[in-house]
């Protein structure tokens, strides 16, 4: 399902092999969260989305956790900014800028899909379904 609606997006897309059951459940170990059903999925049949030069649509799940692990830390050095350990990352824009879904008790309980603005830590809602997100950060009808 995925991987052709991918391809229906953009010729441009490169998939990696699919994300191995271990890799999955280390999301769970290593961040102590569940992953929304649709991104499950999505890395069932690939563990990762990427473009042209390298660009990264959807981080592989390694990538995930190693990014979640520094950012939701980050704020201990920052006094200006508020903790991110309440969002779930799973891309970034390439400029600092980062996209995810709102953990709130420790779920994510909705498919909205936030962008965090690096410079003045804002958190606003860029897309209603990872499937919107996608669609327009690959096509350009989301912008930051």
């Amino acid at each position: 399902m995925w991987l052709d609606y991918l391809d229906s997006i953009s010729k441009e897309c490169q998939f990696e092999a699919p994300a191995t059951e271990r890799e999955i459940l280390s999301i769970k170990k290593e961040l102590n969260i569940d992953l929304p059903v649709k991104l499950a999925d999505l890395y069932h049949q690939t563990n990762g989305i990427y473009g042209n030069y390298g660009i990264s649509f959807v981080w592989s799940i390694e990538q995930m956790v190693k990014e979640n692990l520094f950012f939701w830390t980050l704020h201990e050095h920052k006094d200006t900014m508020k903790s991110l350990v309440t969002f779930l990352f799973f891309s970034d824009a390439g400029n600092g800028d980062l996209f995810g879904y709102l953990i709130v008790n420790g779920e994510i309980q909705t498919e909205d899909i936030y962008v965090w603005n690096h410079e003045d830590d804002s958190r606003r809602v860029i897309a209603s379904s990872l499937e919107e997100f996608i669609r327009g950060w690959i096509v350009g009808e989301i912008s930051i």
